[in-house]
């Protein structure tokens, strides 16, 4: 079943009878115009859905969503791995009312809990590990970087030694479900450009960033969406210099 089909089923249920005005807007616009105009694989456009709606608090709609992603190729340990390094970026306490929520759904499916470890990194050597990853990912001035003061290193052995380091979600995944996270939460704008240019290092260009963005637009609203594309206009500016 499609995108399209699976959102519309699930959320009729809950919009159809009792609003039906706004559900035929809302049905067409999201399951309709957004995934016609927008050109993105299938799996990038539902990683992005569950991103976002975990920087946003979108509690119950991420239910609804983890279900269509689940549907439509989006693997349990590709779900398992957006919502762990989400905490990184929203904190443990927005963060763990969706570790409920999507066991719920994965056990309901008779996944097996948990899933395969996807760590390649010890309690020794993440701090290292990370910082390998963080140089790789923004350059070789990160080098270094845990030295300048606690938060730093935590950065470093916890954000990326941690969570970047894991198996089942590639770099240039990591950096777009990251790119998400920070602008689903607005007041990001420093670390939402900096991670724009870590997705544009990688090759997740301006155009592609765009597209994840508008492929949002229904869930997010549009005064965060704009606020993201400006973010990525200015990020290919300054990278182009």
């Amino acid at each position: 079943m499609s995108i399209s089909e699976a959102g519309k089923n699930v959320h009729a249920q809950f919009l159809k009878q009792t609003d039906p005005q706004a559900w035929e807007r809302i049905s067409h616009f999201t399951f309709e115009e957004v995934q016609e105009d927008v050109d993105l694989p299938s799996k990038t456009k539902l990683l992005s859905n569950l991103a976002y709606l975990l920087g946003m608090q979108g509690l119950e709609e991420y239910k609804l969503m983890l279900t269509v992603a689940l549907d439509n190729d989006v693997s349990p340990v590709e779900t398992k791995e957006v919502l762990y390094q989400a905490v990184d970026y929203l904190g443990l306490g927005r963060v763990f009312p969706f570790f409920e929520a999507t066991n719920k759904i994965l056990l309901d499916r008779n996944v097996k809990l948990p899933p395969e470890t996807q760590a390649t990194t010890t309690m020794k050597n993440r701090l290292a590990k990370g910082e390998e990853t963080q140089m790789r990912l923004f350059g070789p001035q990160m080098k270094d970087f845990a030295k300048k003061g606690t938060i730093n290193k935590w950065l470093v052995d916890n954000c990326f030694g941690d969570y970047y380091t894991r198996k089942g979600l590639n770099d240039k995944q990591r950096e777009m479900v990251t790119f998400c996270y920070l602008a689903a939460q607005g007041g990001c704008e420093p670390q939402l450009l900096s991670h724009a240019k870590a997705n544009m290092g990688l090759g997740n260009d301006k155009e592609f960033l765009t597209k994840v963005v508008l492929s949002n637009v229904p869930f997010i609203g549009y005064p965060r969406s704009l606020n993201a594309i400006r973010i990525i206009n200015q990020a290919a500016q300054e990278m182009d210099k």
